[in-house]
């Protein structure tokens, strides 16, 4: 046979070796795409996808579905996943919230992992807020962003009484609002302070010291001196005059009434920088600061609030490696910086802080140094509960229905009721604190 007649046949031979030759390579080469299945909230949950994007790229074969859920229904969404064996394989959660977790038994501790890939140094964050991940002795979630409060105000109000900054104690700061009222005239107030909201009485509690709860975190400590002290002092912020008894929902636009001096100040969060930057006039732009909150002692500032959103492993993920590489991924300080920038949220990382966008601005400064004085509340399941009822104790007592000694007395006996499962589990356990990690 010629080779002429031959050709057709050899090149149909020789392009049926190529088609081999391209699907075995393809399929020799083929990465399996894995799904890393992370929940994030609000905001959040919005813009993560962005970094989410970064990390496949570094980690190819690997794809983020983010799902992203409104605060108002995480809390639900993420123990109906328990119950019904669904979880992610990472989520963001509020740091309050992993008590609750640990003790269903739902989260992964991470201690093994933070000390063998040294990418998540504990030293690289503010103490207090690391503590608030860890229950026990274990550490069950690694800060993503963080919260407090500090004192927003205006100086030029504050001006007018001779100070050119918060005063750093109680009983100076209380002079302070005094003359502030008395200059402003009636129907103005030194000071916000929500009426639907625990979050002052409880601050002003944990700088006088108190636990707020007693007995390994099984009855209330409300009615002990600490807290009675605080209580009081909070209580009278109100009955003097400086501060308005009205609630959240009582004041159309806070901004508004900031800007025309209805009240002076307001011990908010981080949220609230880019809202006055942003809802303020222009010419109340150079007339408000922040500070941090002042304390009851002679000469010390005061603590405030730990608070935040942590990132954490699921024990049913069946794909623990890849989410803690996604968590190092997001903790890195470029991370936080971006992070920042794209939410307002302020970072976790001590690190980041040294970024020109955070070092550049004393307002953001202001919560810097009070995150070096910060607690948590107390780590036991139960606390939303208990921080409802601090809140509705306290309007009592605020709006007259209650002498203050007798709505502190009214909460320990609630709490100790909200507590009774908690006090069965320990005793059962003979004390020693198991009931930490029980459902």
């Amino acid at each position: 046979m010629s080779v002429g007649r031959r050709a057709p046949r050899f090149l149909l031979s020789l392009a049926m070796l190529f088609l081999l030759a391209a699907v075995s390579g393809g399929c020799g080469g083929r990465r399996e795409t894995k799904v890393l299945r992370f929940w994030a909230m609000g905001r959040e949950g919005e813009v993560v996808q962005e970094l989410a994007r970064d990390f496949e790229r570094e980690n190819p074969g690997l794809r983020v579905e983010v799902q992203q859920i409104p605060w108002s229904a995480a809390h639900e969404k993420l123990l109906t996943a328990h119950v019904g064996r669904s979880t992610p394989d990472i989520a963001q959660i509020g740091n309050t919230w992993i008590a609750e977790f640990v003790a269903l038994r739902a989260l992964e501790t991470l201690d093994g992992r933070v000390a063998a890939e040294g990418a998540v140094p504990p030293g690289a964050y503010f103490p207090g807020i690391w503590e608030t991940n860890v229950i026990g002795d274990s550490l069950y979630g690694i800060p993503w962003y963080v919260d407090t409060r500090v004192l927003f105000y205006r100086k030029d109000i504050l001006a007018r009484t001779g100070r050119d900054v918060v005063p750093g104690t109680w009983e100076e700061w209380r002079e302070a609002m005094k003359e502030i009222v008395a200059d402003a005239g009636p129907d103005r107030f030194a000071v916000f302070l929500p009426t639907n909201e625990p979050t002052q009485a409880v601050i002003f509690g944990l700088q006088a010291g108190s636990p707020l709860l007693g007995e390994n975190g099984t009855r209330g400590a409300f009615f002990d001196d600490d807290f009675r002290r605080a209580f009081h002092f909070y209580i009278d912020l109100f009955r003097d005059g400086l501060a308005p008894p009205v609630s959240n929902t009582e004041v159309s636009n806070l901004y508004r009434e900031f800007a025309r001096g209805y009240f002076a100040m307001y011990i908010t969060g981080p949220w609230n920088l880019g809202e006055f930057r942003r809802r303020l006039p222009e010419e109340l732009q150079d007339q408000w600061a922040t500070a941090p909150l002042p304390g009851p002692g002679s000469a010390e500032a005061g603590v405030s609030l730990a608070g935040g959103s942590s990132l954490v492993l699921f024990k049913r993920s069946a794909m623990k490696e890849e989410a803690w590489r996604l968590v190092e991924f997001l903790s890195r300080p470029e991370s936080q910086v971006r992070f920042y920038e794209l939410t307002g949220d302020l970072p976790a990382r001590v690190e980041a802080w040294d970024d020109p966008s955070l070092a550049g601005d004393p307002r953001a400064g202001a919560f810097r140094e009070q995150l070096t004085r910060v607690v948590s509340t107390p780590k036991v399941p139960e606390w939303e509960q208990i921080a409802t009822r601090v809140m509705f104790r306290a309007e009592e007592a605020i709006r007259g229905g209650t002498p203050p000694d007798s709505a502190l007395a009214a909460l320990d006996r609630e709490v100790d009721q909200i507590l009774e499962k908690r006090r069965w589990l320990l005793e059962r356990d003979g004390g020693g604190g198991a009931g930490e990690d029980r459902p």
